[in-house]
């Protein structure tokens, strides 16, 4: 049997992949949702919310009021989008190692500590951090080079539905 095609595309597969991937860890007490806000529920334009983003059937809101924080870190963005008006998905954009340590802080107090297991610790300069739970599913990744992360909470059952008829990259 010939092993050179399969060494050859492990190596490829290994040059291709530059970041450090961890496996995704369970969500300790999953909060089915996002800081109170309930996944499924209705978000609108009003007191709280402005709309940014308009794309068919998804709509992007950014809070009104106040800079935006996760807990009580500021981050650049905070964006909460919506597929035909159900609450799905949340995106938080930072910059800054001392943030991006303070926020994997709090994402491990909230949701449950990484595994520190030799061999599951990311290592390069894009490392990506994930906590699955039964509601939500919360993906972190950090690119080290430029001190850049961002950190997507999501409906894993609306993301279900959303790709029964779509293709994986609408939501």
């Amino acid at each position: 049997m010939n092993r050179f095609p399969l060494c050859v595309a492990t190596l490829l597969l290994g040059l291709l992949l530059p970041s450090g991937l961890t496996l995704a860890v369970p969500i300790l007490n999953d909060p089915n949702g996002f800081e109170g806000l309930p996944w499924e529920s209705t978000l609108t334009e009003g007191d709280q919310f402005t709309k940014v983003e308009e794309a068919g059937r998804l709509l992007s809101y950014e809070l009104k009021a106040g800079h935006p924080t996760l807990g009580t870190i500021p981050v650049e963005v905070l964006r909460y989008t919506t597929f035909d008006g159900k609450f799905g998905r949340v995106l938080v954009r930072y910059q800054g190692k001392d943030t991006h340590e303070q926020i994997l802080a709090y994402l491990q107090t909230q949701y449950g500590p990484l595994d520190r297991t030799p061999g599951q610790i990311t290592v390069g300069p894009i490392r990506v951090y994930a906590w699955h739970g039964f509601d939500t599913e919360i993906t972190l990744r950090y690119e080290s080079r430029i001190e850049r992360g961002v950190i997507f909470f999501e409906s894993r059952i609306l993301r279900e539905k959303l790709s029964e008829g779509n293709s994986g990259t609408v939501f």
